[in-house]
Formats: structure tokens, sequence, C-alpha cells
């Protein structure tokens, strides 16, 4: 059995076509939901054999309702289905006409599982007892839901329709979404008007269609019990649909508020460790200054204490530096727009500033960064920065007459820059901490190479912003090399690309 409509109708017209038509008013898909499952338990509890007209949501929480009602009264009823035919009509423009209207609400969403038969789907009702309904993919029936149910004891219409959105508010400038638009909601058991739907559906029927029943006369009103029950029904279906609406947002506020503890936990962390690093140098300060005031203090002695402070200060400044970089960097970061480098126009500049601070150390320092290689993108300057900090570490952990290489290749779809030191290298235990914050490498209990113990931290951060990586490794006492992937321009993640146009 087949149905098809020979002319567009609009179910939400032909109410309002009524004299003196019901109200429509202003709710949400929840409401509506709670509205078709009251509905349909009037319609199992009094075992009402009734004819249905419907048009819902795709969804399995609304189409297990219709499954719950035939699975109850037996093979006796008849649902006719409204569906469109999407032919001919390409996805992003069913999209643009299906946007609000009035499938299933966001709201209605976590209360799938809560379904008393959320088991039963569409799929599981009789296919003898269910004739589809044609409509055009234009028809005007594409915003609209509905539940008419049609029997001697009992009719009734549930209806929402969703106005077409204005795509931009004239005072505001806004643009509506699918999530501020109207749903209006029309309820009546009022005889006259479920009269006039049914017959201007009959009338906008094919000839060609399988025959439908002409001869139904809807009652001007159900019994007052019935009604009684329907109310009650509705109410009791409303407060569930409620209690676990409010149950689905109270979840989700714990979370949010599980997750801003976790991140005041962090702070107060990160604020304990910066507090700790400041005092350090502070304390060494004072302890020199206190030394300095002994009368019986030798030269030798006082320029030691005197060495003392100005490493401390050194210390201090460095500190407070990284610390600023490492704030101003997570501030801006995500705001901060990618731009297209190549290595070979910032490494030698980088390399040729360190190789006075090389030399006086006896410090081989290399690098090879072929002039052929693509451009990455990165954070402006920021190239530059992974650059310094990297070299600068490699050279500092490196012992007079060593080795630093720096080199450049490609690497599959990455730029691969390589930095290679044969300084005194990292405890394998120690490697997963090292892009820490305020984590500095120490070979002895008494030896500590000063910094901040923020530029892996801030390198690692430049490099997660770009998409690339970073790995290490690293053998105490024989060296370490710290390998960067960076992604070429035309290899750059779509994602990276996309949030750049």
């Amino acid at each position: 059995m087949n149905v098809s409509l020979a002319k567009d109708l609009s179910v939400y017209q032909l109410v309002m076509g009524v004299q003196v038509p019901p109200k429509p008013l202003s709710l949400s898909p929840a409401t509506l939901l709670s509205l078709v499952r009251a509905q349909i338990d009037l319609l199992i509890e009094q075992q009402i054999v009734a004819t249905l007209w419907v048009k819902l949501p795709p969804e399995k929480i609304w189409q297990s309702e219709l499954a719950r009602y035939q699975s109850s009264v037996g093979a006796s009823s008849l649902i006719y289905t409204c569906q469109i035919d999407e032919g001919g009509k390409g996805k992003d423009e069913r999209a643009e006409e299906d946007e609000g209207a009035g499938e299933a609400g966001e709201e209605t969403t976590p209360l799938s599982s809560s379904s008393p038969s959320s088991s039963s789907s569409f799929s599981s009702l009789s296919l003898s007892h269910h004739v589809p309904v044609h409509l055009s993919p234009d028809s005007q029936m594409r915003r609209e839901n509905f539940l008419m149910v049609l029997s001697p004891q009992f009719c009734s219409l549930i209806l929402a329709h969703r106005p077409l959105k204005k795509h931009k508010n004239n005072t505001s400038g806004k643009v509506n979404t699918n999530k501020n638009q109207p749903l209006l909601i029309i309820n009546t058991v009022e005889g006259r008007v479920i009269q006039q739907v049914f017959d201007g559906i009959e009338k906008a029927i094919t000839p060609e269609s399988s025959p439908i029943p002409v001869d139904f006369i809807c009652p001007t009103a159900p019994e007052g019990a019935l009604m009684n029950q329907l109310f009650a029904k509705q109410l009791l279906r409303q407060d569930e649909i409620n209690r676990q609406i409010i149950t689905v947002r109270t979840t989700k506020l714990q979370q949010q508020n599980q997750e801003l503890q976790n991140k005041e936990q962090l702070k107060d962390e990160y604020l304990k460790n910066v507090c700790q690093e400041l005092r350090t140098p502070l304390t060494h300060m004072k302890t020199a200054l206190s030394l300095l005031n002994s009368p019986n203090l030798k030269p030798p002695q006082r320029q030691r204490y005197l060495q003392m402070l100005n490493t401390q200060c050194d210390q201090q400044n460095s500190l407070l530096t990284g610390l600023l970089e490492l704030v101003q960097l997570e501030r801006n970061l995500e705001e901060t727009t990618l731009e297209s480098v190549r290595l070979s126009d910032i490494v030698p500049g980088v390399v040729s500033t360190y190789q006075p601070l090389a030399q006086e150390k006896g410090i081989m320092l290399a690098y090879t960064v072929p002039t052929e290689l693509p451009s990455i993108r990165c954070v402006s300057g920021g190239l530059r920065q992974i650059v310094i900090n990297l070299l600068h570490n490699s050279i500092k952990f490196t012992p007079n007459g060593g080795e630093v290489w720096v080199r450049a290749r490609i690497q599959g779809d990455y730029v691969q820059l390589e930095f290679r030191d044969t300084g005194i290298g990292i405890a394998e235990s120690e490697i997963p901490k090292i892009f820490d914050r305020f984590y500095r490498v120490r070979t002895a209990a008494t030896e500590d190479y000063g910094g901040a113990g923020l530029g892996l931290t801030i390198v690692q951060q430049l490099l997660v912003r770009c998409g690339g990586s970073i790995s290490v490794r690293s053998k105490l006492y024989e060296g370490s090399t710290f390998t960067v992937q960076l992604p070429s321009v035309s290899d750059t993640p779509k994602a990276i690309a996309i949030e750049n146009e």
C-alpha cells in the first residue's frame, strides 16, 4: 500500500484555516515528546484501536512510540506515515530546508535511553499495517511534525510547526540559529479542527493511491473521563521528562564544576612552584649579603660572595623573563596566526649568534640546512624561539671541547630539525620530566646549570600550536638529540589550515 499527494499542503495552515483556530504555543521539543508519549499511553491503556496519521522525526526515541502502540493493540491499527521523497535534492539543500524543521530537538537527545521501549524501533512496525505517504521534496510539511489519532471514541491532533527562520535580526544584526527558533505546538481534541485536517489530506491524495477510509466523521469532543486521563498522563510525562532534563543538566554542571576545580588545583600548584622557584635565589642572595657584612671577610671571600649575588640576580631575572614569556604565550597562542617560514632564513642567523659562546667554550658548532627545503608553518617568531631555546640548551649542557650539530632534512610529510650534542646527557628516568615547568637538569646534588626551567615548555607549546612535535634521545654522559617535526606548508594539518583561512 502506498499513498501520494497530488498537491502540496500544510497541516499547520489547515488548522489555522478553521474559524477560531486553536492558539499555538511556543514550546520545546521535550514538551512535544511528552505530549506524544502521553497520547500513546492513553491509547494503550484504553486499548483504543485507531488510525494514526503521523510525521515524526526519524530518531528512535520518537519512532519507538509508534512501535509501542502497535505492539500493544495488535494488527487492528493502521498507521499512515508521511515521509519526504528526497530525490533530486542535494544533501546541502536538504540540510538548509530541514534546519529547524522541528525534527528531534537537542533537548530530547539525552532522553533517548529513558524511553519506555527504546529497544523498539520504527523497523519493528508491521509492514502490512504501515502505509507510507509520499511527500514532495519541497513539501510544506518538511517543517512540520504531527500525530493525528482517528477513532470513534477518541480523536486528537498534536502538531509542531517551525516557522521559516529569518537569516538576520534587523535590530541586533545577529543570525538566528535552530536553537533559538520557536517551535509552535498545537494540541487539540476539537472535532471540527481534526476533521478539517483529515478532509484536507483526503482531497490532496492522488486518484491512483491506495484507497483510504473516507466516511470517517470525527466526534465533536471525547468523553470527559478520557480527557481527565489524558491530562493526568500529560502531567506525568512532562514531569518525567523535566526530571530527566534536570538530571542531564545537573550532570553537565557537575562535570563543568569538576573541570573548574581541576583547573584551580593546577593553578594553585603552578603558583606554589613559582613561589618556590622565586624563593631559592632570594635565599641565596640573602645569605651572600649576610656574609658580606662579616668584619673578618677576606678579599677572595668577598669576591666569591659578590659573584654569588650576581649569579642569583641573573637567575632571578631569567626566571621572571621566562615566566612572562610563558604567560604571554599561553594567553595569546590560540589567537596567534600561523605564517609560512623557511628554516634556511632562520637557523643560520641563530647559529651565527651563538658561535662566539661556542668558541669561548671550545665547542665545535655546525649546521646543515638545505635551501631547497619546503617552508613550514609556525606562529610569528615561533621558529626562531624554538631554535634559540634548543641551541642554547645544547651549548649550555655540553662541556668544553664538545660538539653541537644542527641539521634539517625532509622526513615524509614533515621537515625535521635535529639538535645533537655531546653533552652531559639526560638519565632515562628524567626524560619524561624535561618538558615540565621549572624542570632543570642536575647531574649531581650540588651542580645546578641555572636557567628558569621553562625553555622546553615554551618549545613544546609552540610546536603544539603549529601541529608539530618533539622527541628526545639521550644517554647519560654521552649526549642528547632533540628532534623537531614541523609540518611543511603543503601538508599542514587541515584543522590548522582552516583555522587560519
